[in-house]
């Protein structure tokens, strides 16, 4: 198991560059199809684009075992919430590369009578509940760290914002001045945690892209093949940067 999981590493990172490579296509055709582009060009484009994720379906061989493997360590982890969230997560992609496994197999003329559309579907229902869950988790970890650093200003003496209004101010527009005081201070604190946490703001940048592809897939909400493409192809950029630059990627 510990050799098949090793060696999967390695391919992942050609999997992000076929991934990346299939949704500019996505992108590029959904371009040249507004552009007014002729018939067999956007023929052309799609059978490159259909190719590049059969490419994709064939690297990912073997990922339920990287899966389990990586809900097995995160089971002791010490925080529940990290614990649930990410063992979930991973559970769920498990099944997600195995549903993915089976659909290559129909693609690749194994299973001819395969119903590949339910596959699909069924693929990505458990590809969207991981990057909910994913997503959870960057929430969680923001709030934390929000916390962490609210903290460390309060400890600091400092007079008190211009911005604040006096508490004996009567009227509805003190109110709104109030909350609109605490909103900015909120925000500057958010740019301030990202900021200073670059491996958060790009797993968040990257679920974030990310689950609009199952969301349109599932019908749940269409926005259509170019923000599709424009979205999978952005977050596997950052994918890429994370495998060249391993220390952008947020652990555990």
């Amino acid at each position: 198991m510990d050799s098949w999981v090793r060696f999967n590493a390695q391919s992942q990172a050609k999997e992000r560059l076929f991934r990346a490579a299939q949704y500019a296509c996505t992108l590029l055709g959904y371009t040249l199809q507004k552009g007014g582009a002729g018939a067999d060009l956007l023929k052309t484009v799609g059978q490159l684009e259909a190719h590049m994720s059969l490419t994709r379906k064939m690297l990912r061989l073997g990922n339920s075992a990287e899966a389990l493997e990586a809900a097995k360590r995160a089971v002791h982890l010490s925080d529940s919430v990290l614990r649930l969230c990410l063992t979930v997560a991973h559970l769920n992609r498990a099944m997600y590369f195995a549903c993915d496994n089976v659909l290559w197999a129909g693609k690749a003329g194994l299973l001819p009578q395969l119903d590949q559309h339910k596959w699909s579907q069924r693929s990505f229902r458990y590809y969207l509940f991981a990057l909910i869950l994913n997503l959870t988790r960057d929430a969680y970890e923001l709030r934390l760290l929000m916390e962490r650093e609210a903290r460390s200003h309060a400890a600091k003496p400092a007079p008190s914002p211009v911005d604040d209004p006096p508490p004996s101010s009567p009227g509805a527009g003190v109110v709104l001045r109030v909350l609109a005081a605490r909103l900015r201070r909120e925000l500057r604190l958010l740019a301030t945690v990202l900021c200073g946490n670059p491996p958060l703001l790009l797993d968040l940048l990257k679920n974030g892209c990310d689950i609009f592809i199952p969301l349109d897939r599932l019908g749940i909400y269409p926005t259509g093949p170019g923000f599709v493409g424009a979205c999978g192809l952005a977050s596997s950029v950052l994918s890429v940067l994370t495998i060249v630059h391993p220390w952008l990627k947020l652990k555990p």
